[in-house]
C-alpha cells in the first residue's frame, strides 16, 4: 500500500494511463480486424476504404506508445500489399 502522497498520485495515474492504453490498444485491434474483414470479402474499393480509415489510428497508436511503431508499420505495409493484389 502506498504511504506518501506521491506514491497514492502516481497509483492514480497509472490507473488513468492503464485505462486509456486498454482503450487505445482495444480500438486498435478492431481497426485492424476491420481491414482484415474487408480484405477478407475481396472487395477492394470498401478494404481501400478501411485502410485508410485505420492508419491514422495505428499511427497514433505508435506514437502513444501502444504498441511499437515498426510493428504497426509492417502490419498496415503486409495490409496494404494484399490490398493491391485484390486487383491482380
Amino acid at each position: 500500500m502506498a504511504n506518501t502522497a506521491s506514491a497514492r498520485k502516481r497509483i492514480r495515474q497509472t490507473a488513468k494511463r492503464t485505462e486509456r492504453n486498454v482503450a487505445r490498444r482495444t480500438r486498435m485491434r478492431h481497426v485492424i480486424k476491420s481491414v482484415e474483414t474487408a480484405i477478407a470479402s475481396g472487395d477492394k474499393t470498401a478494404a481501400q476504404a478501411a485502410i485508410l480509415a485505420a492508419q491514422p489510428l495505428l499511427q497514433r497508436a505508435a506514437n502513444k506508445g501502444v504498441a511499437h511503431k515498426n510493428t504497426l508499420a509492417r502490419k498496415m505495409s503486409r495490409m496494404s500489399g494484399r490490398i493491391k493484389a485484390l486487383a491482380a
